[in-house]
């Protein structure tokens, strides 16, 4: 079975058209289709066949419809109910918008690797599967939901095709085609760029340089922003001659400078470390000292990027969340396996904290506003032409749309919750994302989760040595052991006091356990610089409620032994339940920490020893408010 999407839907068994009549049946089928194998629900298809006006038969009227392409698509395609919704599933079929996307990503790889003949066929060719405007027979909710996106990622394809094409010194024949591009789409920069290229190749230097200032004028009065990079640079190119030079073929590298051989063999096999010049790179540096995490860093690149076998997967999500308490190392590990797979993201590597200093959640529309900046649109952040600030879903729109078809690693540092993380999922699964959160987000679609636990003894004396210096501690394994047990495994608290060390070479390390053996001093030695435990756990108690920091503040005094639910009722003096739905709150906050199953098949709890330590000083420096919540 065959399934047309870039163009009208239709569905067809070798040259037999198969019959389906109305916009309604088409557009199930489409949403079916766009949904990869994934369950729809109810509520999806009735918003994209009615709108916010369903039928009170919404019901009994999906299930004709989705009967109606039971009868008329055969035994070759499952149609399945599986609640919420329904299932399409068509093992062997073909897909116009699978194959495009193929294509496409071939194309765009064989063009960053300047194999430009090679990139303009494969481009030609998914270019070719487009039938006229996509999903030209739906109804017009779903095609305003899905049609820019597909209409990016055409657009997206074409501007590629045609960088191939002037790198083959084809400038000639694509003077006519761009011109016409540009005159149906005036505000697409690239577009311009490549125009004002063209011409100047062929001699003319004026029309060249007329293009760029009729695009300055339509930019300023339709959109009131200046020219971005591709402009202005192709500008100056004209204006120093520099655009007389064609591309040159380039090798392979061999080799990249990843931290780990997992990652240099997939270094090897694909392009150098940031493929694209065009490509969008934010990440933070690679901490050169990381340390452990050995097993959660290889199962983290294998999901970010999977073999070659596997590549023919175009649809599976990759969401990968990594949780733990603060200062547990989740931001140094995903920066640490986004440095290692870059090459696996030839169009960016983006990066956004979403909480500030002070522990603050930041707003959705200023993160989404500074990754558009990074994604090429310079009027992001820049109020509509009334006025008004840019609304979100306008923000999320654009987002979607310039991340749509385009091999990007997103890296979402530090969420507070669901809904802040919705907003800034991309709306297609060629990007993958990578989030660090205290919050087991659970809701979060398709992910998958690595949850880090403080490091052993064996770990944060590898940490503490790689700070310090091994020749430092192996004469006093005694205070380093010291050192490492009162960090209780927490990575922060390892590198402060790694870092206390490296910064006083006089200090022997048995000064050091001293200071931070005694409880009363040890938050205030555990603080360099920036870096200050008691600062960073505070930060993650100021989100608790009130009510729920004084039970925690009372549960405190069951000290470093594990504890099981019907413990922790009787000192709180709550009902077992209550009880246990509040420590199972904290342990999904990652203040808590689950130690196992006792005999009796209960649960068993531990408070991690810096955070008993905060909460106790906070409860004995207390004011009449001693934490407020973070707004």
């Amino acid at each position: 079975m065959e399934f047309q999407l870039l163009g009208p839907v239709e569905a067809r068994e070798g040259a037999r058209r198969v019959a389906l009549s109305g916009s309604k049946v088409h557009t199930v089928l489409a949403v079916l289709l766009l949904a990869r194998g994934r369950v729809v629900g109810d509520s999806r298809l009735s918003s994209l066949l009615w709108g916010w006006d369903p039928p009170a038969t919404m019901n009994a009227q999906i299930y004709t419809y989705i009967s109606r392409l039971r009868k008329h698509l055969g035994s070759d395609v499952e149609l399945v109910r599986r609640q919420p919704g329904y299932q399409l599933l068509a093992e062997g079929s073909h897909v116009d918008l699978v194959e495009f996307e193929r294509l496409d990503r071939l194309g765009r790889g064989a063009l960053e690797e300047r194999r430009f003949p090679e990139a303009g066929e494969l481009l030609r060719r998914a270019l070719d599967l487009w039938q006229g405007p996509a999903l030209s027979n739906v109804t017009p909710h779903l095609a305003e939901a899905e049609l820019p996106q597909l209409e990016e990622s055409r657009m997206s394809a074409l501007e590629r095709r045609i960088e191939a094409d002037l790198a083959l010194a084809r400038h000639q024949r694509l003077v006519p085609e761009l011109t016409g591009l540009v005159g149906e789409f005036p505000v697409r920069e690239r577009l311009r760029a490549q125009l004002m290229t063209a011409l100047y190749r062929c001699g003319r230097q004026a029309e060249a340089l007329r293009a760029f200032h009729e695009g300055r004028d339509v930019l300023a009065e339709e959109l009131g922003v200046d020219p971005g990079t591709d402009l202005t640079d192709t500008y100056q190119a004209v204006l120093t001659g520099e655009l007389s030079r064609l591309p040159q073929p380039a090798r392979l590298p061999t080799a990249a400078p990843y931290a780990s051989q997992y990652a240099s063999q997939y270094a090897s096999q694909y392009a150098s470390q940031y493929a694209s010049q065009y490509a969008p790179v934010m990440l933070p540096p690679d901490t050169a000292d990381f340390t452990g995490r050995e097993s959660q860093f290889t199962e983290l690149c294998a999901r970010l990027a999977p073999a070659l076998a596997e590549r023919r997967s175009a649809f599976r999500p990759r969401r990968l969340l990594i949780t733990g308490m603060a200062g547990v190392g989740k931001t140094a590990l995903a920066v640490r396996v986004a440095h290692a797979v870059a090459a696996e993201f030839p169009d960016g590597l983006l990066y956004a904290r979403l909480h500030r200093e002070d522990g603050t959640v930041k707003d959705s529309c200023a993160v989404l506003a500074q990754l558009l900046r990074a994604l090429g649109d310079p009027s992001a952040g820049l109020p509509a032409p009334d006025g008004s600030p840019l609304q979100l879903d306008e923000l999320i729109r654009r987002y979607r749309t310039r991340t749509a078809g385009r091999r990007l690693l997103i890296l979402l540092d530090d969420a507070a919750n669901e809904l802040q993380l919705d907003a800034l999922l991309p709306g297609t699964a060629d990007a993958a994302v990578l989030v660090t959160s205290r919050s087991r987000l659970s809701a979060v679609p398709g992910s998958r989760t690595v949850a880090l636990d403080p490091m052993d003894h064996e770990e944060s004396l590898a940490l503490l040595a790689a700070i310090a210096g091994n020749s430092r501690l192996a004469v006093e394994p005694d205070a380093a052991r010291t050192v490492t047990e009162v960090c209780a495994g927490l990575p922060l608290a390892l590198r402060i006091a790694g870092t206390r060390l490296a910064s006083r070479p006089l200090w022997p390390a048995a000064r050091l356990a001293r200071r931070l053996a005694d409880p009363a001093t040890r938050l205030g030695e555990l603080r360099v610089g920036e870096l200050d435990v008691r600062r960073r756990l505070d930060a993650a108690l100021r989100h608790l409620p009130a009510p729920e920091l004084e039970l925690l503040r009372t549960l405190v005094r069951r000290g470093a032994e594990p504890f099981a639910a019907t413990s922790a009722a009787l000192l709180l003096r709550l009902p077992e339940t209550a009880a246990e739905e509040f420590l199972e709150r904290l342990v999904e906050v990652s203040l808590l920490e689950m130690t196992g199953i006792d005999s009796a098949g209960e649960p068993r709890y531990r408070l991690h020893a810096l955070v008993r330590l905060v909460v106790r000083a906070g409860r004995e420096q207390r004011t009449d408010r001693p934490f407020t919540r973070a707004s």
